[in-house]
């Protein structure tokens, strides 16, 4: 009896959680697009905002757009050379990172690396009360911080996604002619052939909404920072495993609306 009370305890209590972690990020959305529309903004806290999420992050998403790329045409060689259609890799590696894997790995790269620095930095801000001293200064922390951040990741990440793209087509463009030997022409032609507009619009689209998941989410858990450094290590955490959860929620579903409720 004691164990299963236990149980509807926890349950009850994580319910809460989740409506808690809603309600307060919506919130957070709602200011943000408010002030999105406040002037004056500050363009070079803006631009230094792009660079640390942007620029920074593309060592680490070019090396993993070009393994994926190389082991996605890998593995799809292995089951087209038994049936002879080793020209259809070129189609399968570039549908493949336009349409998901581009977008989300990015998205998950960025959230990981940058995410994780927008919750460090404003939680120690939090922390030693240098927010409170903001608001004592009458400056809107949301306005300063945030809006920021949100419009810096809301630029750099669907470049990143199309920098990721090409570098993943490179990738399985290195196997299918050094390794297949398919003509380099082939290749190329081919994927322009298999890309739509829609397959690239749709990889786009979702790395806008992708970004604004990261910031959101990464600011939301800054300002709910308590408890030091220990709190802005379980923040940290929190942001990062929160954000990958939502990236991949949000992706399945954009999935289902534009290739099968709107095919």
């Amino acid at each position: 009896m004691r164990s299963l009370s236990l149980f509807f305890n926890n349950l009850g209590g994580r319910i809460l959680g989740l409506f808690y972690f809603l309600g307060g990020l919506s919130y957070l959305t709602l200011q943000t697009f408010f002030f999105l529309f406040k002037v004056p903004f500050k363009k070079r806290s803006i631009l230094e905002q792009a660079e640390k999420a942007g620029y920074r992050s593309m060592p680490i998403v070019s090396l993993v757009a070009l393994f994926i790329g190389v082991i996605l045409a890998l593995q799809t060689a292995v089951q087209m050379q038994r049936l002879g259609s080793e020209m259809y890799i070129a189609s399968i590696v570039a549908l493949s990172m336009v349409r998901e894997l581009g977008p989300v790995i990015t998205a998950l790269i960025v959230a990981g690396r940058s995410g994780a620095a927008i919750t460090a930095e404003i939680g120690s801000m939090v922390v030693t009360e240098q927010v409170d001293a903001l608001r004592t200064l009458a400056v809107n922390p949301i306005h300063y911080l945030v809006v920021p951040r949100f419009l810096g990741l809301l630029m750099m990440l669907p470049i990143l996604t199309i920098y990721a793209n090409i570098i993943g087509m490179i990738g399985g463009y290195l196997i299918c002619v050094y390794k297949l030997h398919i003509s380099s022409t082939m290749y190329i032609n081919l994927t322009f052939e298999a890309l739509k507009f829609k397959d690239i619009f749709t990889g786009l689209f979702k790395s806008v909404f992708f970004a604004m998941i990261i910031v959101l989410v990464s600011c939301f858990y800054a300002f709910k920072v308590e408890g030091g450094a220990e709190g802005v290590g379980t923040a940290t955490r929190n942001s990062v495993v929160a954000s990958f959860i939502l990236i991949l929620a949000l992706d399945c579903l954009f999935t289902a609306i534009f290739y099968f409720i709107f095919p």
